[in-house]
């Protein structure tokens, strides 16, 4: 048998389907894992961003808030007061208008003591009859030493004053000679010529 020769159509068109065949592209097969696997990586790496970026506002809100906490405030204890040494100018005032007032009392007690004591006291009756003298001879004797002991106690206690009013001018008046701590103003009131508290008297009492 004879063989047949292609025709030039059939050569053409076997050409044509060769360079067709060669110029398509290969079809890609879609990348499901890869695209998964990528995704799922991209979703993490978010998730950590997310994370971390409110990791730190976190620990910025608490460094603010810690730095706007105010602080808390400690209780001070009150100081005690210092002991008082001695009285205030004031004060010390106040016992001299005291002093004088009690000086001038006691110096006319006394000027007036004297005055009886020298007989000097015109409200006594000036009976110059011998009877009487010899009658009273022993109560007038007595009474001199009354008046003279009492003139004593005044006298003494006229110097205590002008001490005091001493004292109050060297601002050291109403401190305890013995303790030196201050006597009590009731007691100063009462003795304004005291150098001594009441406690430091009454033990020098007991000791004699």
């Amino acid at each position: 048998m004879a063989t047949k020769k292609p025709s030039d159509k059939d050569t053409t068109k076997t050409a044509a389907e060769q360079v067709t065949a060669t110029k398509a592209p290969a079809e890609k097969k879609p990348a499901t894992k890869k695209s998964s696997a990528t995704a799922k990586k991209t979703s993490v790496e978010k998730a950590s961003v997310v994370k971390k970026t409110t990791a730190k506002k976190t620990s910025a809100a608490k460094t603010t808030t810690a730095k706007k906490a105010p602080a808390a405030k400690k209780t001070k204890m009150p100081k005690p007061e210092p002991e008082k040494t001695r009285y205030t100018d004031e004060e010390l005032e106040e016992f001299r208008t005291l002093i004088n007032e009690k000086l001038a009392i006691a110096q006319s007690d006394y000027e007036k003591t004297m005055d009886r004591i020298m007989g000097r006291d015109t409200n006594e009756i000036d009976d110059t009859a011998p009877t009487y003298h010899s009658l009273e001879e022993g109560s007038e004797t007595q009474s001199k030493e009354q008046l003279m002991s009492m003139a004593q106690r005044q006298q003494k206690f006229i110097t205590g004053l002008k001490a005091a009013l001493v004292r109050i001018d060297n601002k050291t008046y109403g401190i305890c000679r013995e303790t030196g701590k201050l006597i009590p103003k009731e007691r100063l009131r009462a003795v304004p010529h005291a150098t001594l508290s009441i406690e430091v008297k009454n033990d020098k009492h007991r000791t004699h």
